[in-house]
């Protein structure tokens, strides 16, 4: 039986046009640009125009890591989006993608972790590769987080926003690529970031509730302990790694886990001031900005990890092609 890895051959990622400075968010609540950046280090959002949805973001990030990856669709054999605002209730985003990009007879879903959506997202495709399941697996993170907060309330409006990012995995009986992966959750701390709405609870969405020093403190601790689990998991240490890609939340929370670990923060990859909090979609948006601006290089160690409502939290680390 042959031995597969899972191997990163495409990214691709889409922001909504629309950017909401601190400056015009203002205006709107009772905050300020230095308030917010001295806090978050958040600059601006990308917010969705009226009607855009989170499967047409998902949609084009996945014709951009396709193009990226120099396959043609029906290649894929799997679509995996990982997501926490979806379109509707059902059916999911991944099938409305499935449909866009006109691929028939594969298996499509949607795994919601919240802002760990994309790490579970690629641990799921990663076992699907190495056990022979599947040759080609789009995964996709898309969020349309500006549904879900209230604008009102300046502790939760100012962190978040809107996008996509999609990679493509491909078996590979040559390269390393993913090397580990791990993701775990605990349930008993689900009210320390939730949504006070639902289908069950009240028929709405409900907006974003926090308890802020509570995640933090949990962002920093699990996030940086799967980075030490991962390494000692692989023949690999710290000084290995060419890039950390941790969930864009907070660069405090970034700067944090660096210092904890000792890590030069340049290779803590750093682009929440550009698009804030987009849950599920910030790793793939910023590995892929990363990829475009030219700084990640063949062979490079890559860890990506993240913490998210639930709470679940989890990493893989990979070489990168």
């Amino acid at each position: 039986m042959n031995k597969y890895s899972s191997v990163i051959i495409g990214t691709g990622s889409y922001l909504p046009e629309y950017i909401l400075s601190n400056e015009e968010l203002s205006a709107k609540v009772d905050t300020n640009d230095e308030w917010i950046t001295s806090r978050t280090g958040i600059k601006q959002r990308h917010i969705v125009a009226e009607g855009e949805l989170t499967s047409d973001m998902a949609s084009i990030a996945a014709k951009r890591a396709i193009e990226a990856a120099n396959i043609n669709p029906d290649e894929i054999d799997m679509i995996i989006v990982c997501t926490t605002s979806a379109d509707r209730s059902f059916p999911s985003v991944a099938v409305t993608v499935q449909a866009r990009l006109g691929i028939k007879n594969i298996p499509a879903f949607d795994v919601q972790a919240v802002c760990a959506g994309f790490v579970y997202g690629l641990t799921i495709a990663d076992n699907f590769i190495k056990s022979g399941s599947a040759k080609n697996i789009l995964v996709i993170g898309a969020e349309s987080m500006s549904k879900l907060v209230d604008w009102q309330d300046r502790n939760t409006c100012v962190l978040f926003g809107d996008g996509a990012g999609a990679v493509i995995l491909k078996a590979s009986e040559t390269h390393e690529g993913i090397i580990a992966c791990q993701i775990n959750a605990e349930g008993a701390h689900e009210s320390i970031l939730y949504t006070d709405g639902g289908i069950a609870v009240n028929q709405t969405t409900g907006f974003i509730k926090m308890a802020g020093r509570e995640v933090f403190k949990h962002a920093v601790e699990k996030m940086g302990q799967t980075i030490i689990d991962l390494l000692a998991k692989s023949k690999y240490s710290k000084e290995d790694l060419n890039w950390a890609i941790p969930h864009q939340a907070n660069s405090r929370i970034i700067d944090a886990i660096a210092t904890r670990l000792e890590m030069p923060k340049e290779k803590m990859v750093v682009t929440v001031d550009k698009h804030a909090n987009t849950s599920a979609a910030t790793i793939g948006l910023a590995l892929d900005h990363h990829v475009k601006a030219g700084k990640i290089k063949s062979n490079d160690l890559i860890m990506f990890t993240a913490l998210g409502a639930g709470i679940t939290w989890g990493g893989c680390l990979l070489r990168w092609l």
